[in-house]
């Protein structure tokens, strides 16, 4: 399956990106003719140059990508600590250069508040993150390795690998590209990658399976009253910002890690934009995201079960009355809820908590 992906993906974007090219002064004119009959400043133009940004990069990456995949020994050494080191770097290259470009073209600021990932060096970290907005994610992945010299492992969807510099870098590095629903066991997966953590290693791991929208929110309190867990059904209908975390993956991550910290982060600022048509309407963004980061020593974390499952209740409890109080403006009101989809792991199937409550 992914040779026959690739073989589709890699002749694809390389030629979109000769075409977009080849024909830039085409889309450069109707870019600008179309600005003055399009809401925002100059949406068409921004939006097509982040396009010529991304697919450059993709084209380029590829042909770096084959060149290490030769100096490998044809791919005998790419899992050694030397190319995985290299990888690595590739990834915080490509997330410094979108990201300065989303700065500079989006007016798109990240700032970060609390307590930061490196505050206990040498301690190999669980990170826990709200899910919410567009990229958030990334922003987390770039945040962990430009700010914090972190090299983050994350578990994906599968439909992501369908980036041909996703698929092939990802496959080099520790990380897990996964379907939910077809027969995946997601807390052995989630487990086997988080074995093995070293001093400046982060697992990322989102607990709610998803980007928050409303109809996600009420699908999972209604989830839980199924299961007869109604005093943590009630506990999630308590939580207007955030979804009831689902604490099977977090629960493996830790069995795995007995090592590591846990690091939990909150954000706010982009949380109204989740569709594309939402993302194309809020060009150019101008809008600050904020991250507030909190980091728990193992020595606080419970050893039970169901201890745990209450423990991580009560902290997305805490991020869920941070998120009210940080959540951005519009226009004067509050942003509305989002109400779109995303690309993040989302295991629709019933979790049933066992509790009643640098190389």
């Amino acid at each position: 399956m992914r040779v026959l992906r690739r073989l589709v993906s890699v002749p694809l974007v390389l030629g979109l990106t000769v075409l977009l090219w080849t024909t830039l002064p085409l889309w450069v004119l109707v870019a600008a003719a179309a600005s003055p009959f399009l809401p925002g400043r100059w949406r068409a133009p921004r939006v097509l140059w982040m396009v010529v940004v991304y697919l450059t990069m993709e084209a380029v990456l590829l042909a770096i990508l084959l060149g290490l995949w030769m100096a490998s020994g044809f791919g005998r050494r790419l899992r050694t600590a030397y190319f995985e080191g290299i990888h690595y770097d590739l990834v915080q290259g490509v997330m410094a250069v979108l990201f300065s470009e989303a700065r500079r073209v989006l007016h798109l600021e990240v700032v970060s508040q609390g307590s930061v990932p490196d505050a206990h060096p040498g301690v190999p970290i669980l990170v826990c993150c709200r899910h919410a907005g567009p990229g958030d994610s990334f922003t987390l992945i770039h945040t962990l390795m430009a700010w914090y010299s972190r090299e983050p492992r994350v578990v994906l969807k599968a439909t992501l690998a369908w980036d041909p510099v996703i698929d092939t870098l990802l496959h080099r590095i520790p990380a897990r590209f996964i379907t939910p629903g077809r027969g995946v066991d997601l807390e052995a997966e989630i487990a086997a990658l988080a074995t093995g953590l070293d001093e400046n290693d982060a697992f990322v791991i989102f607990p709610e399976g998803g980007n928050f929208t409303q109809a996600r929110r009420h699908r999972a309190i209604e989830r839980l009253d199924q299961l007869g867990l109604h005093g943590m059904a009630r506990r999630a209908e308590e939580m207007v910002h955030v979804l009831a975390p689902r604490p099977g993956g977090l629960l493996a991550a830790l069995d795995a890690a007995p090592e590591a910290d846990v690091v939990l982060v909150a954000h706010t600022g982009l949380d109204h934009v989740v569709t594309m048509r939402e993302l194309w309407r809020a060009i150019p963004i101008d809008k600050q995201i904020t991250m507030k980061w909190w980091q728990v020593p193992r020595s606080e974390i419970p050893a039970d079960r169901e201890e745990r499952i209450d423990w991580l209740y009560g902290w997305w409890e805490r991020i869920d009355a941070w998120v009210e109080q940080h959540r951005v403006v519009v226009g004067g009101r509050v942003a509305p809820e989002p109400t779109g989809g995303d690309g993040a792991v989302d295991d629709e199937r019933p979790e049933e908590p066992r509790s009643s409550g640098r190389r």
